[in-house]
């Protein structure tokens, strides 16, 4: 009997506070078959609200649409603000292969549901990383540049039309960048400090731009419920980039501006090699195999 494909999502919503608003739209992904919810947090300081669920291909895309016609119901993103860089009421959707599924089906599934969207609530969509048209718009950075309140200059530039739906703005909606990509680590790691810049001198010396790590996105900013710096990082590959390396490096760096790093976080999901990979370098294993995790083998 053949396994239906899994595709994993990610989608972040820009609303961290009002809990009534989260509730709203994390319903549209309970109980539906052929969609699983696995997780979902919200941050206040970001005010965004993070969402991993796995499904089949067609089920998954309906329930994101239906998520993207109650994000923009009720988030006007003119009164909006937060720390996290962000366009829109659905800031960025991610489709990612799971089970016999390829990054060729994920990009599909982003291009029918950007399309439906669009077409049914006017929300402007951009294709990323794996699924993007353009060089200069596949990483989400530069398509989130200038974030909500430029979108309406920026997409007078004949660049950045987007790919499905209006060339402006949505009234309150704004933009969403939508794409098929490899399996990404939400990673921060907290300082014990409250100075931002020194975040900020930190994550321009681990992130890719600023010739740090090749697959990492970085950026500092203060939380203000807990009263410190924070380095919060995107890792869009850790087989490359890995996650301890990436700690470590933030550590070395902490150092040199007389700081130190208090913990860290992972938000969402995150892949069992990247733990496996993590506790074989710390423990200073030997001819280590993810196999020999008890779990795994089940």
């Amino acid at each position: 009997m053949e396994r239906a494909k899994l595709i994993e999502s990610i989608p972040n919503f820009s609303e961290g506070r009002d809990l009534q608003k989260v509730e709203r739209i994390v319903d549209c992904f309970r109980a539906r078959p052929g969609v699983k919810l696995l997780d979902y947090s919200t941050d206040p300081d970001h005010n965004r609200c993070v969402v991993t669920v796995v499904g089949e291909p067609d089920a998954l895309g309906t329930a994101m649409v239906e998520a993207v016609g109650t994000a923009i119901e009720l988030i006007d993103m003119n009164v909006h603000e937060g720390k996290h860089p962000r366009i829109g009421c659905v800031d960025v959707i991610p489709f990612i292969p799971v089970r016999d599924a390829t990054l060729a089906d994920a990009d599909a599934l982003a291009r029918t549901v950007a399309q439906t969207a669009a077409e049914r609530f006017g929300q402007p969509f951009y294709l990323y990383e794996k699924s993007a048209t353009a060089a200069h718009r596949i990483d989400l950075a530069s398509i989130r540049a200038g974030q909500f309140e430029g979108l309406g200059v920026k997409m007078k530039d004949p660049r950045w039309i987007p790919d499905y739906g209006p060339s402006r703005p949505h009234p309150t909606g704004g933009a969403t960048a939508i794409g098929a990509r490899m399996p990404l680590i939400y990673f921060n790691v907290n300082l014990d400090t409250a100075n931002v810049e020194t975040a900020r001198r930190i994550a321009r010396r681990v992130r890719n731009i600023d010739g740090g790590f090749r697959y990492v996105k970085a950026m500092g900013i203060y939380l203000e419920d807990r009263g410190h710096a924070q380095v919060t990082m995107n890792l869009t590959d850790f087989t490359k980039s890995a996650l301890y390396s990436v700690f470590e490096q933030v550590k070395i760096e902490a150092r040199r501006f007389g700081v130190r790093v208090t913990g860290s976080e992972v938000v969402g999901f995150v892949p069992l090699q990247a733990i496996a990979d993590s506790a074989e370098y710390y423990l200073q294993l030997e001819d280590f195999s993810i196999e020999q995790v008890l779990e795994y083998d089940l």
